[in-house]
């Protein structure tokens, strides 16, 4: 009996420490396009845009089935009451049996033979709405892959701000001992250390938030992309060695007018509404069909008395119909049409030209991505010197403290900004990328 009390009292602990262990995220060395290729199938945010692919496809089927013939049955069942006869000034009142069971059965097929081309226009207008899906699916996509490339670097950028924040806290704590042991010397000020303190506290208060930022960063990119949610994503350091093209300005352009998602939506919207005029155009034609239909009906009530009897008959012929309202309904339709038409060619002009304008000033932000390199390293060669050459004054108690955190200061900051300056080549290029229709 103890010693089941005993394996039930370990059971207990057991299941309670499983219970309160954290789970631990699991840490995983991503490239940028494993992270695309995995918001393809995951991401929650292209579903909408694939669905909306699937409804097109078949409203296209919708379209090519309009084409097949109409069938139409019909079947009645009904009571005939009896009828009465009269003369023409209601005289003469004589009552007329009528067999009271009345059915009737017709069967009627209808092929359309020529619509004005409404049919082909409708299925036209099914094929450029399911293209239109594709497009717009594909600028969907374009932009959850920038947003991720944003996320991504914006994590790299943080990770190694994270590490220059360290290197510069490990400086500072060394320098910081060595002023206690000046200030034990009685050759340095309470102050100068308490300055130090201050510096030393302002770093660990930076890295709390860098670390938080990067917790943010990182819960947006695994949601967004669709990884577990306990994945912590460690950015690859390859990105920084890859070899980028170095192609003008001109064939970014050309690639835009080729591949970009916008350009091509707001074509198909132009060629949309062009096929919605003949549409307009279709209804001020004949339609022309095929048609052929059975019928048997009984009792036959156009004999006095009526005939209990079925009467059947069929027929085939070709039915011709014209709305004569759309002599003066269609025009109006119509100018509507054409004032689409003209919108929509000023809305891909505009898109054109917004697209053109936008490849334009990322190529030179670009351009200008690999200058701010060069003046960065630049910059750190020189405050890293600085800093060198200040401490060592300090050391032999020729330089004052404020020299020495203006030193420190300016060393963090150049190393900052060539953390920036590198992640912004990559930025910028996926940014031309996302721009021109090829990221």
């Amino acid at each position: 009996m103890n010693n089941q009390r005993l394996l039930t009292g370990l059971c207990c602990i057991a299941l309670s420490s499983v219970a309160l262990c954290p789970v631990v995220a699991t840490e995983r060395v991503v490239s940028l396009e494993e992270i695309f290729l995995t918001a393809e199938t995951n991401s929650v945010q292209m579903r909408p845009s694939f669905s909306a692919e699937k409804v097109a496809e078949e409203e296209q089927r919708v379209a090519k089935s309009n084409l097949l013939p109409d069938i139409e049955a019909n079947l009645s069942l009904s009571y005939i009451g009896d009828g009465f006869t009269t003369k023409r000034n209601f005289a003469d009142y004589q009552k007329a049996p009528i067999p009271h069971f009345g059915n009737g059965l017709g069967i009627n097929v209808t092929q359309p033979v020529y619509t004005g081309g409404a049919l082909t226009a409708g299925i036209e207008m099914a094929e450029l709405k399911s293209t239109a899906a594709r497009y717009a699916t594909d600028l969907k996509r374009d932009n959850l892959r920038f947003t991720l490339t944003g996320f991504y670097l914006d994590i790299y950028k943080c990770t190694n701000l994270r590490k220059v924040v360290e290197n510069n806290l490990t400086q500072a704590r060394k320098m910081l001992a060595e002023m206690e042991s000046k200030f034990e010397q009685g050759v340095a000020l309470r102050n100068d250390i308490t300055r130090y303190e201050l510096l030393i506290s302002n770093l660990e208060l930076q890295l709390i938030k860098i670390d938080n930022t990067i917790n943010i960063l990182n819960t947006n990119l695994v949601v967004t992309a669709g990884f577990p949610e306990d994945t912590h994503i460690i950015p690859d350091s390859a990105i920084l060695t890859r070899s980028l093209p170095s192609a003008g300005e001109s064939v970014w352009q050309t690639e835009a007018t080729d591949n970009s998602p916008a350009i091509k939506l707001a074509q198909s919207g132009l060629d949309m509404t062009r096929t919605a005029e003949k549409i307009v155009k279709s209804e001020k034609l004949p339609k022309v069909g095929l048609q052929a239909a059975w019928t048997i009906d009984g009792p036959i009530l156009v004999e006095v008395p009526p005939i209990d009897r079925n009467l059947s008959y069929w027929y085939v012929g070709v039915g011709v119909s014209y709305n004569l309202a759309s002599l003066y309904k269609s025009n109006k339709a119509l100018a509507k049409s054409r004032a689409e038409i003209h919108k929509a060619e000023e809305e891909l002009e505009a898109t054109r030209e917004n697209i053109s304008l936008a490849v334009r000033a990322d190529y030179i932000k670009y351009l200008e991505a690999y200058e701010e390199l060069k003046t960065q390293q630049k910059s750190v060669e020189l405050a890293d010197r600085n800093y060198r050459t200040t401490a060592t004054r300090y050391s032999a108690d020729m330089a004052l403290i404020t020299d020495m955190l203006d030193a420190v200061n300016a060393k963090l900051d150049a190393e900052q900004q060539l953390v920036n300056a590198k992640i912004n080549i990559i930025y910028y290029y996926y940014k031309l990328l996302f721009t021109s229709g090829k990221i």
